[in-house]
């Protein structure tokens, strides 16, 4: 056996071996990318108090990560595309190590937030490498079984991310959540060598440099956008890169369809199917990923649970999310995407409805079964929007692809963060002004106490404080009449700071349930327009798509795209029976000749020797079943 895997998928005859111990590979890189940011938010106090952090600079710690990451996904997935897919996961993992070992070193905010920045850069190699290696290396017919365990691996590294760092946490500082990186992506590298075959576009031509550059501008400007106006007001800055962003996605587009071959073509949002998915995806982050952030906020700071037993409670959701995905394998072939990803945001709408109960007397058992649900929901509606998406995509693109999946994943959980933070912020703010009206809670106490959670607890710990040292000083006074006045006083701070305690509890357990409403109507609203913009049933054509790469005018197979098609089988996995393969060039055959072969269970593919057209709109079922359709 080889040390070094050398041959290119795209020679080999037969699927590749070695592709499910490939995909373990894929979904360790996904794995510590995803846990970078969600470990970030336990270690979050820790950092705060020994680097002396203001709530901007945390703010910044953490969505440091998430602007390079982000902006960049496009321009870099087209680069792999051309050149290597593998040799950008395995440069990612370089970066991304780097930027973690530089965090752990740092003694300044400036200095930690730009090793998150580093780090932010590699996972934006990493990410879409790692979709576009699955779809290259899988057949078809085994991608959408991939894909769910692709997606597992995400949701698992939501709820890991907490529990990995608590673990840390227990007996390390907060730069051991930034070193647990280190080994883990040295092993995905040495994994990659020996186990991954690389990958790249038969034929890719030029990339498209100004369209890349102005997709890092416009997103990376909406995502700066998104942190900043929510966060930090909607000052000069906000507004600027509002504009910035408005006036670059204007051009991008422009650009994109004038171009003859677009780093990504925009045409592709026309269609139904497509759409659907990019919706689902962004806005299912949105909720969980707004979800998360006010949810572990509650557990650590009202229900006092620490940083371990935090990651602990939140395992409902990834044990929740690998039998949801389990459950869209089964479902999605026999009832369609898109009854499969309608419910799955039903369930997460669900979800949300139900943690607008929380109020200040429910405990932890109150939010087993809206994680449960927000889990499953996660398992059933990914799965098969990322294998949508990935399947509109040609050959040539597949990493272009990855970065499109990921780059509405990124938006949505950035937007998630921004507008249920904000929502949960003003609700809290307002609950506790009047929580504690009427009483001598002195103007800047109560600011500051506004400012956060966090903040609120503080404040009610310093008027507890202050009481102690009242008591001790009244126990060390001779003065009997002067000890009863300080007694007196003592007694009334600590009566203050109770109820500056249990304000606080209540005013966040009111304000997370006043959020969880608002992300129901924005997930429930966003349930009904993907409801309505996927198609029932079918395969469009470019989903359909590229099974064969060509090389130096000879057809070649796709990820070992040697297997065998039957009529009935969805190659897809997504339960997308009927369909349309659109094939460029002389190798495309004719409708009705690819129903014929269909039917008789014979294999047909289309051939990339050109750029694929986007996918049209599917026949209806009646019309496959009148033979209208093709495969």
């Amino acid at each position: 056996m080889r040390l070094v895997m050398n041959e290119p998928v795209e020679r080999m005859d037969r699927p590749y071996a070695r592709r499910w111990w490939a995909l373990l590979v894929l979904c360790l890189s996904l794995l510590i990318i995803v846990m970078a940011n969600t470990a970030l938010t336990v270690a979050a106090p820790d950092m705060t108090k020994d680097l002396g952090l203001s709530s901007a600079d945390l703010q910044w710690v953490i969505d440091g990560y998430t602007v390079p990451y982000a902006a960049l996904m496009l321009l870099l997935g087209a680069i792999g595309d051309k050149y290597s897919r593998r040799g950008a996961l395995i440069l990612g993992l370089v970066v991304f190590g780097g930027g973690a070992i530089a965090g752990s070193l740092v003694g300044s905010s400036t200095e930690v937030i730009a090793a998150r920045a580093v780090m932010g850069v590699g996972a934006a190699l990493i990410m879409p490498a790692t979709l576009s290696l699955l779809a290259a290396t899988f057949p078809r017919a085994e991608r959408a079984k991939a894909i769910v365990l692709w997606t597992a691996t995400a949701g698992l590294a939501i709820a890991a991310g907490p529990l990995v760092a608590g673990a840390l946490l227990e007996h390390h500082g907060w730069s051991s959540t930034f070193l647990i990186n280190v080994p883990i992506a040295a092993l995905a590298i040495v994994g990659a060598l020996v186990l991954v075959p690389p990958s790249k576009a038969a034929h890719h031509n030029r990339i498209d440099y100004v369209g890349g550059l102005l997709s890092v501008v416009w997103i990376g400007s909406l995502v700066y956008m998104i942190i900043e106006g929510p966060h930090f007001g909607w000052g000069a800055k906000a507004v600027t890169a509002a504009v910035v962003a408005g006036a670059g996605l204007v051009l991008f587009v422009l650009w994109e369809l004038r171009h003859p071959r677009p780093v990504v073509d925009v045409r592709r949002f026309a269609h139904r199917r497509f759409a659907g998915s990019n919706l689902a995806v962004a806005l299912f982050f949105l909720a969980v990923f707004g979800a998360f952030y006010y949810l572990t906020q509650h557990l650590q700071f009202v229900l006092g649970y620490d940083a371990l037993d935090t990651g602990v409670r939140m395992l409902p959701l990834a044990g929740a999310v690998f039998v949801g995905s389990a459950l869209t394998g089964y479902l999605t072939p026999r009832i369609g995407m898109k009854f499969t990803v309608t419910a799955g945001m039903v369930g997460g709408t669900a979800a949300l409805a139900l943690l607008t109960r929380v109020d200040a007397a429910s405990a932890y058992g109150d939010l087993v079964l809206p994680l449960v649900i927000l889990g499953l929901a996660i398992g059933l509606a990914l799965s098969p929007c990322t294998d949508a998406i990935m399947g509109a995509f040609p050959e040539a693109e597949l990493g272009v692809g990855g970065a499109v999946n990921d780059t509405s994943l990124e938006l949505g959980g950035s937007l998630g963060i921004a507008i249920l933070g904000s929502v949960l912020a003003g609700s809290y703010s307002s609950h506790l002004a009047d929580a504690t009206a009427g009483s001598e809670l002195p103007a800047g106490a109560l600011a500051t106490a506004q400012d956060s959670v966090g903040a609120g607890y503080a404040v009610a710990q310093g008027i507890g404080d202050k009481a102690r040292a009242l008591g001790e000083q009244a126990a060390q006074t001779a003065n009997a009449e002067q000890a009863a006045q300080l007694k007196a006083q003592a007694g009334q701070l600590a009566d203050g700071a109770r109820q500056m305690t249990d304000a606080v509890g209540s005013s966040f357990s009111d304000a997370v349930a006043h959020t969880s409403l608002v992300g129901a109507v924005i997930l429930g609203v966003g349930t009904v327009l993907v409801a309505v913009l996927l198609p029932r049933k079918g395969r469009t054509g470019a989903e359909a798509a590229p099974e064969r790469g060509t090389e130096n005018g000879t057809e070649k197979p796709v990820g070992g795209a040697a297997e065998d098609r039957t009529g009935g089988q969805a190659d897809s996995g997504t339960g997308d029976e009927a369909g349309t393969e659109t094939g460029t060039g002389a190798g495309a055959e004719g409708g009705a000749e690819a129903g014929a072969e269909a039917a008789a269970g014979t294999e047909t593919r289309a051939v990339v020797g050109a750029d694929v057209p986007v996918d049209a709109e599917v026949p209806s079922e009646e019309a496959v079943s009148a033979g209208r359709a093709t495969r």
